[in-house]
């Protein structure tokens, strides 16, 4: 396990880690996000698709980074994280670029969903890269700074989607999304270093046995209970994330705002997740993580009850401004903890097995946000579901026994 003083001493390439992961999470935001961005002109184009086609397709690709995240994070605990960074950037950037040339929508489905393993595995590693680089005591800085790479690539997405769709076509946005592999990966190749804690964690003890398989070991040792809370906080989590912006502007149209208002509510509310991914880490370095995510989740609950009363003029700004920021980076903060949670041994399993768990929570949002709009009961019923479920992610972070392997010391 890694010691404090081993913690803070320089390493060779750590420098490359931060830039280099950033790089990595800004391009998987960018290739997740895509497929919104041009759905709209899959829908029009002479594939013959319609909305409920569309929405397989996306199902499908979030399937593909399910699978790719409980996959990869083991893998990256047996053949190293550098390694397993340059497959999943290579393999997902391939068949991001192949989506361009899909001749029928089964093949692009398809690929979509063999681009979602690469995908969901770049987030582990990352996450594991960051955490294992990161000085004592910043590890939640390191990781909520980590994610605002992917809210880069997703804005960018959205911007470079205005200006290329119009002018070359949906094709280019995937060749774009390919582009910049051609400069990552050389650079992964000569400056990413291997993980120093994964190199020790994979030596036996010269009195004990060899690490043990990453994926039973979750399940044993003291972390069953800690797995099981994990689990349940990143679907909880995840399902807000994936709910709340798939619907927020019609909720609101719902409770009867205009239509440019509830698309500034919605901008509103990923401006907040930005400022709260930026304070997250900070709060989380000097109280302690577990703290942190369980009160970033309350809070959460707090300003999403307090959206189902219909504030005037600023006061609805404020309220899901604060939602945006506890909201999405409970989330990280959540990761952070896994991070630090789990030694290194079986690190980017746990993470894997958290990012891609809670994935049912990114299915499952969308979902239950339109079966309350169907009904007619999102406004106000549906905050006050969304509000339930940060508090199940509250109570479920406080399930977790301790703090992190720091703050258990």
């Amino acid at each position: 396990m890694t010691t404090e003083s081993a913690r803070t001493r320089p390493r060779v390439g750590a420098g490359w880690v931060r830039p280099l992961c950033w790089a990595a999470v800004a391009l998987e935001g960018y290739d997740i996000v895509v497929l919104g961005v041009v759905l709209p002109a899959l829908l029009g184009s002479d594939w013959g698709l319609n909305p409920n086609s569309g929405a397989l397709i996306s199902v499908v690709g979030l399937l593909g980074i399910m699978v790719g995240a409980l996959a990869i994070g083991p893998v990256a605990d047996v053949i190293g994280r550098r390694r397993t960074m340059l497959l999943t950037v290579v393999g997902f950037s391939v068949l991001t670029l192949a989506c361009a040339f899909a001749p029928g929508p089964e093949v692009f489905g398809l690929l979509r969903f063999l681009a979602g393993l690469g995908l969901g595995g770049v987030l582990p590693v990352a996450l594991a890269m960051v955490n294992e680089y990161a000085p004592a005591g910043g590890a939640g800085s390191a990781t909520t700074v980590l994610m605002t790479g992917y809210h880069v690539g997703a804005v960018a997405t959205a911007l470079l989607g205005i200006v290329v769709i119009p002018a070359w076509g949906w094709q280019a946005m995937f060749v774009i999304g390919a582009l910049p592999a051609l400069v990552l990966v050389p650079l992964l190749w000569r400056f990413l270093p291997e993980s120093e804690d994964f190199l020790r964690a994979r030596e036996p003890a010269a009195d004990g046995p060899a690490p043990g398989n990453p994926v039973r070991e979750l399940f044993r040792g003291g972390h069953l209970r800690a797995t099981l809370a994990f689990w349940v906080t990143s679907v909880m989590g995840l399902l807000l994330v994936y709910g709340l912006n798939t619907w927020l502007p019609q909720i609101m149209i719902s409770a009867g705002y205009e239509l440019s208002a509830s698309l500034a509510l919605l901008l509103t509310l990923n401006a907040g997740a930005v400022i709260g991914l930026l304070v997250a880490g900070r709060v989380a370095d000097r109280i302690g993580t577990r703290l942190a995510t369980m009160t970033w989740f309350a809070l959460g609950a707090l300003f999403l009850a307090l959206l189902s009363i219909r504030l005037p003029g600023v006061g609805v700004y404020l309220s899901v401004l604060l939602a945006g920021i506890f909201v999405f980076s409970a989330q990280v903060l959540c990761y952070a903890f896994v991070g630090q949670y789990y030694p290194a041994a079986m690190r980017s399993t746990a993470l894997g097995s958290v990012s891609g768990v809670g994935r049912i929570g990114a299915i499952a949002g969308p979902l239950i946000g339109g079966a309350l709009l169907t009904a007619g009961v999102a406004y106000p019923w549906g905050f006050y579901i969304f509000a339930a479920v940060a508090a199940v992610g509250a109570v479920a972070i406080a399930a977790v026994a301790g703090g992190s392997r720091t703050e258990r010391a």
